[in-house]
């Protein structure tokens, strides 16, 4: 690919390749944006079949986290860590010490967390070379696993999005389709389940879906069935992209809201929500209680200060759907125009984020 190209289109501002040949480590930290504050964005370890594949994915995910945070509120940019290699066979304490020494070299400008592929572990191994991680293990004073507070702003997202297409929060007696049944999702249909809603669910891992059919009198149904059921709520929960030419056409749900990154497959699909009259809850909106947790963390963890800050995800869809009337544009257009703006407010009295000693952070 050619990388300055890409990175010129977007306004990225770093690419740094990491490379630690005794451990094994091949990684690469992307960062979008700091004009609000010091990057902040996941660790992901992936099996990926080309470096273009892995560096594009570390671009993507870090312009992404650069508008989960602003439309979140915090004064934080955004970026990525991609780690080339399979989580399952690869991973070693070496890799994810040099990866934390590559990161406290960066003097604060991104801080990393626990993403696909890496755990809480990972995470307090990193914070063995550096400070500036989150989401590690509560003996550190941190806020431990983020997936249960994301789960809770997702199924808050929910809610303001069965508002808008119903007229009431209740989910009493909707039907949910949830794609995919991974931690997250699994805290979620707990959620659900509790407030009364009906639950269709699907993932390719057999033992998930009995689990959650057991637990919460669920309907399971194959993978490639889970779009052309008829329900109220789709909460796509597993893959990217999901949204797109093929699934439309079989999408019989009033709304689509769910804890996957990216899942339009192109613009175009948002485009296409808003014409059928789906009312769609931007993802990196409503599955921003992950980040949002571990960003109090920077503070000095306070899970009280933490989970109110969550529960304003439910106003900002309200926000965003209002806007999104108002100016007859897709969910999505009104959410990327609501963080641009914020982004471009901060601009004229900032850009890049520079550590000094008014904005250190909280040291552990």
């Amino acid at each position: 690919m050619k990388i300055f190209e890409y990175m010129n289109k977007y306004d990225y501002e770093q690419l740094i390749f990491c490379n630690d040949e005794a451990s094994g480590l091949k990684a690469i930290i992307a960062i979008h944006d700091t004009t609000l504050g010091p990057a902040l964005g996941g660790a992901r370890m992936w099996s990926y079949a080309t470096e273009d594949e892995a560096i594009e994915d570390a671009l993507r995910l870090a312009r992404g986290m650069t508008y989960k945070n602003a439309a979140a509120g915090l004064n934080l940019g955004g970026g990525k860590t991609v780690i080339i290699g399979d989580p399952f066979q690869d991973k070693n304490e070496e890799m994810f010490r040099a990866l934390g020494r590559f990161i406290q070299s960066l003097n604060g400008r991104y801080i990393t967390a626990e993403d696909v592929g890496t755990t809480v572990s990972d995470m307090d191994t990193i914070h063995e070379e550096t400070d500036y991680v989150t989401g590690i293990s509560p003996a550190f004073g941190s806020s431990g696993n983020p997936s249960p507070v994301t789960a809770y702003g997702v199924y808050l997202g929910i809610k303001a999005a069965a508002k808008e297409a119903f007229g009431t929060d209740m989910l009493k007696d909707r039907t949910v389709a949830v794609q995919g049944l991974g931690n997250v999702a699994s805290h979620l249909c707990d959620y659900l389940h509790k407030d009364g809603a009906k639950l269709i669910v699907t993932d390719i891992n057999q033992d998930a879906v009995k689990r959650i059919v057991e637990a919460y009198d669920a309907t399971a149904v194959a993978p490639d069935e889970i779009y052309a059921q008829e329900v109220d709520i789709f909460a796509p929960c597993a893959l990217g992209g999901i949204i797109n030419d093929e699934t439309l056409e079989m999408l019989q749900a009033k709304v689509v809201a769910g804890s996957a990154n990216n899942q339009l497959k192109d613009s175009k699909h948002g485009d296409k929500l808003h014409e059928l009259g789906i009312v769609y809850a931007p993802d990196y909106v409503i599955n921003a209680g992950g980040v949002i947790n571990v960003a109090d963390e920077l503070y000095g963890y306070n899970r009280e200060r933490a989970m109110k800050r969550v529960e304003t995800i439910y106003t900002s869809l309200e926000k965003i759907f209002a806007i999104s009337k108002e100016k007859n544009v897709p969910t999505y257009v009104a959410a990327n125009h609501l963080a641009e703006d914020r982004i471009a407010r901060m601009a004229k009295s900032r850009s890049q984020f520079v550590k000094n000693e008014k904005n250190i952070l909280h040291k552990r």
